[in-house]
């Protein structure tokens, strides 16, 4: 007879499970009700994968992340284990036969986003699916005092009716006791079985450094801490721009975000995780469903606008248990900055409706027409095209999104399409009169059954092989096929996604609900200042501070974070302070940056270093200009 631990090993190969793991398996296999908070790299997956592997019937996992889902289900399938994946981009017809074959039991693992389970022909086949199990995977999604509320998962809990004897496994990695409630609450879980592992790190040593000059720091970090690294940034220009500098100054940097093609994601990716490329510089685009434990270190470039988003960032250093770092590197005109954007992130009831007129214009959709429909959408082009603020009509889609209006996804990779649209005895005539394109319609029609019926996937990488060309002559092929009316031809893209959830309204139609959204800009408010008062705290060990932010009452200090170690230094004697003041001013002499004036002092430590600098500074005796240079005042 199969158990917990026979499983694991069978399957994944591991002899014992990781803390915690056992404990909300057996839950499961009892039919509790459970909610589990694991951090990032603890292993969640496992927990609703191995229970399901126990019992008959198929686990239906809810994940946001159609990026996740695909990798799951790769590796699953490299196990031997069946299982699907719902996503945008799939035909209607290739949606249901996934159904149907769940339905009969093919599979043991089916992944849906939240969005499906308002679908009406999902629901159709959710009566006789075998489901042992519902896992709702970034639980902390379904409660809008969270720091990433997706409307989508309120639905979660009616599709429990189908499935009256399923419990319900609710994972994540963050989430406060108000938001951990409210998930219980919302997925109407009974006398839900919680489990938390501390969220405590000791082996990752946490440090928040004020700096104006950002650049030099980053590389003086990156000098000081060998091994691989991750640095995040808020926008994908800036990860560009750090990448190359980092590469310029001997340091092998890549930089990842999510309007790169997905070939050069992948590869970059690639290329990170066989640390050919030493610090990959990115967006939090980067690092989901990424389980590389060597990294030794974590950077934020930008502050987070949540304790939630730090966390789980900078969990992804030392998933080996090995010391690493995360340090978090800011200035005050940045803090600033993020608290004058709220306006933006939360426009009023006229400006949501200005960006949805806009969006309906440029989309070119009709007065009731569109529901359940995906259309392409670049934000960027977007903005553009209507001289809008990007935070603003960013801020403004994601209210629609929560109100039930329209959903915009991740870049959604679909493949090409083909279709025959000519009559077989036109086509004969064709082969006959352009010999040259005969081989690919053979290619066509041999491989891929059903294309003169309905659009079927086709994949140009194989057509190049059966026909021995190169893959962009193959694609040249079938947009001359198209352009001769012979066949419709969609060519593969990977681009975002928006869906309208509900038909095209008149915009004085628009209902949105202002109240719902001030009570989100109060909980993104309050958020923001618990974000402030981390980065600006020198008192509390930043485990400490982290810990009790996600309901931990009792921990004690780390004694390696940048305030406790700042705790047992010894205070500067009056003589020590003289003697590195001296040197100091002597260096000064010649205007330098801060990195060279480290350089040139070898002898004394770099934290006391600092401390006198930062004398000097408030008594006006050294500045430092925009540039970062250190001069005598």
């Amino acid at each position: 007879m199969s158990t917990p631990a026979s499983i694991l090993q069978q399957y994944w190969g591991y002899a014992q499970f990781r803390p915690l793991q056992e404990d909300i398996i057996r839950a499961i296999l009892s039919g509790h009700d459970t909610l589990a908070l694991l951090p990032t790299g603890g292993g969640k997956s496992v927990c609703f994968q191995v229970p399901a592997m126990l019992q008959e019937g198929v686990c239906l996992v809810i994940t946001p992340l159609i990026a996740l889902m695909r990798d799951q289900v790769t590796n699953l399938e490299r196990r031997g284990i069946t299982a699907a994946a719902i996503y945008a981009g799939l035909t209607n017809k290739e949606v249901e036969q996934v159904l149907e074959n769940t339905r009969r039991g093919r599979y043991k693992f089916l992944y849906v986003s939240p969005e499906r389970l308002q679908s009406r022909r999902f629901l159709d086949y959710c009566d006789g699916m075998p489901v042992n199990l519902l896992a709702v995977d970034e639980a902390h999604c379904i409660s809008q005092w969270g720091y990433d509320f997706r409307p989508a998962y309120l639905q979660v809990a009616a599709i429990r009716s189908y499935f009256p004897k399923a419990p319900v496994l609710a994972l994540t990695a963050s989430a406060t006791p108000k938001v951990q409630a409210d998930i219980c609450d919302k997925l109407l879980m009974q006398h839900p079985r919680i489990f938390t592992k501390s969220f405590a790190r000791a082996n990752l040593s946490y440090s928040v450094m004020e700096e104006e000059s950002r650049q030099d720091k980053l590389k003086h970090i990156l000098d000081r801490v060998p091994g691989c690294a991750i640095v995040y940034c808020r926008n994908r220009k800036r990860t560009r721009q750090l990448a190359d500098l980092l590469t310029l100054q001997g340091i092998p940097a890549s930089h990842y975000h999510a309007g790169l093609p997905p070939e050069e994601r992948t590869a970059r990716q690639e290329a990170w995780i066989k640390n050919d490329v030493r610090v990959m510089v990115c967006t939090n685009a980067f690092g989901m469903g990424i389980d590389k434990p060597d990294v030794r270190l974590v950077i934020h470039y930008d502050v987070p606008d949540s304790l939630e988003a730090y966390y789980q960032e900078a969990g992804r250093a030392g998933r080996d248990e090995q010391k690493a770092y995360a340090v978090l590197l800011y200035n005050e005109p940045e803090l600033e900055e993020m608290h004058d954007r709220i306006a933006q992130q939360f426009p009023s009831l006229q400006e949501i409706k200005h960006v949805y007129q806009c969006i309906v214009n440029y989309l070119q959709v009709a007065v009731g027409s569109a529901e359940g429909l995906y259309f392409d959408f670049d934000i960027n082009e977007f903005v553009k095209h209507f001289q809008l603020n990007i935070t603003v009509a960013y801020s403004a889609i994601r209210i629609l999104e929560q109100e039930g209006v329209l959903q915009l996804s991740e870049s959604v990779y679909l493949p090409s399409r083909v279709m025959f649209i000519t009559n077989k005895e036109t086509l004969y005539a064709i082969e006959a009169s352009q010999p040259a394109l005969d081989p690919i319609i053979k290619a066509l029609l041999r491989t891929y059954e059903g294309i003169f019926d309905i659009e079927v996937r086709v994949f140009e990488k194989q057509l190049a092989r059966i026909l021995r060309l190169q893959e962009a002559q193959v694609a040249a092929q079938l947009q001359q096929l198209h352009q001769r009316g012979i066949i419709l031809y969609r060519p593969k893209k990977d681009e975002p996604q928006l869906c309208f959830l509900q038909e095209r309204l008149q915009v004085q139609n628009l209902r949105i609900n202002m109240e719902r959204v001030a009570a989100r800009r109060q909980a993104y408010t309050e958020r923001l200042q618990a974000m402030f008062h981390y980065v600006r705290n020198r008192k509390t060990c930043r485990t400490q501070a982290l810990v009790a932010y996600f309901g931990e009452k009792e921990n004690t200090a780390c004694g390696i974070c940048d305030v406790c170690i700042a705790a047992k230094r010894k205070p500067l004697s009056e003589t020590e302070f003289e003697r590195i003041a001296a040197q100091v001013m002597q260096h000064l002499q010649q205007p330098m940056q801060l990195q060279l004036l480290i350089n040139r002092l070898p002898g004394i430590a770099e934290d006391r270093l600092l401390d006198v600098l930062q004398f000097l500074v408030s008594e006006e005796k050294v500045m430092r200009d925009g540039d970062g240079i250190l001069k005598l005042k």
